[in-house]
């Protein structure tokens, strides 16, 4: 199995997860003389199968994110925490330079004239690098996601 297909696979077992509870909770109490609609016991049943099933499936990704060189230098674990860390920066600087570039209407001489307290230009620069970063970063790792085989 291609590592794509298990964290396809973690995805719709953790989609399935939520859905268990959500029935789970729906079914835990039912007025005195009535039945549940599902069974608890039956729920109870399979979520504990998909939550081994999960367990499995994350530990084969991470044995073979910790495993998997990319290029000879990182492993795809290295590349994901990048990926991660890349996109809070990225976050917090689009946030941050959205509000250095707001425009301040001033209606008249008299009111205080506010100005952004960095090089707007200079930080937008700095942020499509690191968007271009990013992008690359992605289809590096989505390559080796169809590419690798699961361990």
């Amino acid at each position: 199995m291609k590592l794509a297909n298990a964290l396809s696979q973690r995805s719709e077992l953790q989609t399935r997860i939520r859905q268990l509870e959500s029935r789970l909770n729906n079914n835990a109490q039912v007025q005195e003389g009535e039945q549940p609609a599902e069974d608890p016991m039956e729920l109870l049943h399979e979520l504990e199968t998909e939550y081994a099933r999960l367990e499995e499936l994350i530990s084969a990704i991470n044995r073979t994110n910790n495993s998997t060189l990319v290029e000879g230098k990182a492993t795809l674990s290295d590349l994901l925490a990048r990926r991660d860390c890349l996109k809070g920066k990225l976050n917090i600087l689009r946030g941050f330079l959205d509000s250095a570039s707001a425009l301040t209407r001033r209606f008249s001489v008299s009111e205080i004239k506010v100005k952004s307290t960095v090089n707007v230009r200079e930080l937008q620069k700095q942020v499509d690098g690191l968007s271009k970063d990013l992008r690359e970063l992605e289809e590096t790792i989505q390559e080796k996601n169809w590419t690798t085989e699961l361990l």
